[in-house]
C-alpha cells in the first residue's frame, strides 16, 4: 500500500473540485489530465435534463457548474477537474440551444445552461437526418467538441430565415451567419 487514500467520485466531490478550480471564464478542462476515476451514474437526456442516480438535478446552478467541466474525448463524455475524471452518459448532445437572435450578420444562440455562441466557421451548424424518417437533428458547436442540439422551435425559426445557395453545382437550403453558409437540406428535397 502506498498510503494514498482512494476516493470514490460523487456529484458532491466533483462540484466541490469544480468550484475550487473556477476562476474567470471556463475552466481549462482541455489542459487537465487527472486519473480516470470510473463512471458516475450521471446522464444528460436529449432534452438537456441532467440526471444523477436516476433523479433529475433540480438545482440549475449545479447543472451550470457541471456544464463547465464537461469534456468529450473521442465518443465519450467526462466531467473533469484537476484531480478527477469521471465518465458520464450523454443521450445525444450535452447542451440544447433553446433560442437564437439575429445580430447584424450573425446568429447568436443561447443554450440551456446560459452559454452564448455565434454560429460561424469556428462554431458551425450541422444537420443530421435520420436515414429512415428523414427527420433532421440540427446542432451547433458550442466549444471544443461539445455541441448543442438546436431545439425544434429554434430550428423552425432558422428555416423561416433560410435561403438557397448553390454549392458545387447543387442548390442547398440553409442559413448564413458571419459570412458562412450552413446547409440544412438540398433544395430539391424541400416539400
Amino acid at each position: 500500500m502506498t498510503g494514498q487514500k482512494i476516493v470514490t467520485p460523487s456529484a458532491e466531490s466533483l462540484a466541490a473540485s469544480a468550484r475550487s478550480a473556477k476562476g474567470k471564464g471556463l475552466p481549462p478542462v482541455h489542459l487537465w489530465n487527472p486519473p480516470f476515476c470510473g463512471d458516475l451514474d450521471m446522464r444528460i437526456a436529449r432534452d438537456g435534463t441532467w440526471y444523477y442516480l436516476g433523479t433529475p438535478i433540480g438545482r440549475k446552478e449545479l447543472v451550470k457548474l457541471f456544464s463547465t467541466i464537461i469534456r468529450k474525448d473521442g465518443d465519450d463524455y467526462f466531467l473533469v477537474t484537476p484531480v478527477e475524471k469521471v465518465g458520464i452518459t450523454v443521450d445525444d448532445a450535452p447542451f440544447v440551444a433553446v433560442d437564437f437572435d439575429p445580430d447584424g450578420d450573425a446568429l447568436v444562440f443561447e443554450t440551456n445552461v446560459g452559454d452564448r455562441v455565434v454560429a460561424s466557421s469556428e462554431n458551425p451548424i450541422r444537420v443530421l437526418r435520420d436515414e429512415e424518417t428523414g427527420e433532421p437533428s440540427p446542432y451547433i458547436l458550442v466549444r471544443a467538441n461539445l455541441e448543442a442540439l438546436i431545439d425544434r422551435k429554434s430550428f423552425y425559426r432558422l428555416v423561416e430565415i433560410g435561403v438557397e445557395e448553390n454549392i458545387d453545382g447543387i442548390d442547398w437550403f440553409g442559413v448564413t451567419s458571419k459570412g458562412t453558409f450552413f446547409r440544412i437540406i438540398p433544395a430539391a428535397e424541400l416539400a
